[in-house]
């Protein structure tokens, strides 16, 4: 069950781009909260506090706000031009028992099958879009891999999600796959190329022609 962190904030009383740089300047993440049928409000955090708190897995806050109490769920993350620095954050209002939809983060169990026939894993989505309820959105989802083999897909329908969970990404879509380094493909496609090259080489060339003209011209002397 996800707990929720006390979190500390305060209403932001300028808006703007200039205000924003400003505050980021001073260690502080400018952030908007939203939800249930209520005014968004725009709101500054400890931007170490606050990113101390993700990186240990918590998502869901508890923020006093002049004397009112909400639960707010991290929703989205903005990031400067280079995506390395978190500048903005949202925040939606939730009730611990509502049902909401949410990224989850994937984590890897076990080794692929098709590694130990010379393929690699590409993780192609590192995350899949379910909905449950608020009290239990996980960390992230295990999946376990060992059953992929070489040149297969793990898509996101196969997925195995906790009791009450529902997929909202797309079921097709694919989510884990093992494959055979490029390096080697593309050796392969050029030998392959070599191959053909010769053979039209060969088609192309007509040394008989050339004798039997030089035969001809002998023989009229």
């Amino acid at each position: 069950m996800s707990e929720t962190v006390a979190l500390k904030a305060s209403v932001r009383e300028e808006s703007g781009t200039k205000n924003s740089v400003a505050l980021r300047q001073q260690g502080k993440l400018p952030a908007v909260v939203y939800g249930h049928k209520k005014d968004s409000v725009a709101i500054v955090l400890d931007t170490h506090e606050f990113l101390d708190s993700l990186h240990r897995g918590n998502r869901i806050f508890d923020v006093d706000l002049a004397g009112a109490k909400d639960t707010l769920l991290v929703k989205d993350l903005q990031y400067d031009y280079l995506g390395d620095t978190v500048i903005h954050a949202d925040l939606m209002r939730v009730d611990m028992n509502e049902r909401v939809k949410v990224e989850v983060m994937i984590k890897l169990v076990g080794t692929a099958a098709g590694t130990h026939m010379g393929g690699i894993i590409e993780e192609i989505m590192n995350h899949v879009e379910v909905e449950c309820a608020v009290c239990d959105i996980p960390e992230f989802l295990l999946v376990d891999i060992k059953g992929l083999e070489l040149d297969k897909t793990l898509r996101a329908e196969e997925i195995e999600l906790p009791e009450g969970f529902v997929l909202v990404t797309n079921p097709n879509a694919g989510v884990i796959g093992c494959h055979e380094p490029k390096a080697i493909v593309a050796e392969e496609d050029e030998d392959a190329e070599g191959v053909e090259g010769e053979e039209v080489a060969d088609e192309g060339a007509e040394p008989e022609v050339i004798t039997e003209k030089k035969e001809e011209e002998g023989s009229s002397k």
